[in-house]
């Protein structure tokens, strides 16, 4: 039962850091990333579907990616779906074939706001592992009335070591990506 909710615990707590590593890819940094527009959903014969269902995504060069339809028709609505992203500052060309990405430098103060954007991202995740912790705490304290307490208090500081080394994965990954953002 107790060893079922820590399982539990690191499973959701797992998905949690994997969600805020996505999250953090999708802030881009100054160089072309398909994962930039992993998020992306087009208008295709009026079901939002992403974008990497519909075309394949390649950086050829540091600030170009090239989106390559399967479709042609889809063109125009993939064009527009780029184009309609927040915050990323892209006009994407069409040529008939193919769309083309040129990523525009990031200035400082853009870099900055990337940051204070990757950070809240971070703390989010943070309190979504924290929430998980108590989640399970509480399941921990139903479980009193068929453990001793001996095991619970044992099973509490393995939920609380789990939520720490997630805590820190989150850490890690957001230093990272600040470091990366911050690179001139």
């Amino acid at each position: 039962m107790i060893a079922d909710v820590l399982a539990d615990a690191a499973s959701r707590m797992d998905k949690a850091v994997e969600m805020a590593k996505d999250d953090f890819a999708t802030v881009r940094t100054g160089r072309a990333n398909p994962q930039l527009f992993q998020k992306v959903l087009v208008d295709y014969y009026g079901t939002p579907t992403p974008l990497d269902q519909l075309a394949s995504l390649n950086a050829p060069e540091a600030r170009t990616l090239i989106v390559t339809p399967y479709d042609k028709s889809a063109l125009k609505a993939i064009e527009q779906a780029i184009r309609d992203i927040p915050n990323l500052g892209v006009n994407p060309t069409n040529d008939g074939n193919i769309v083309r990405i040129t990523m525009p430098e990031l200035t400082q103060d853009r870099r900055k706001e990337y940051v204070k954007l990757v950070r809240t991202k971070g703390e989010d995740a943070r309190v979504h592992v924290r929430g998980i912790r108590r989640k399970m705490k509480d399941d921990l304290d139903a479980l009193k009335s068929d453990f001793g307490e001996d095991e619970l208090a044992r099973a509490e500081k393995e939920l609380d070591a789990l939520t720490r080394s997630h805590v820190d994965d989150i850490d890690d990954a957001l230093k990272r990506k600040e470091a990366e953002l911050l690179e001139v």
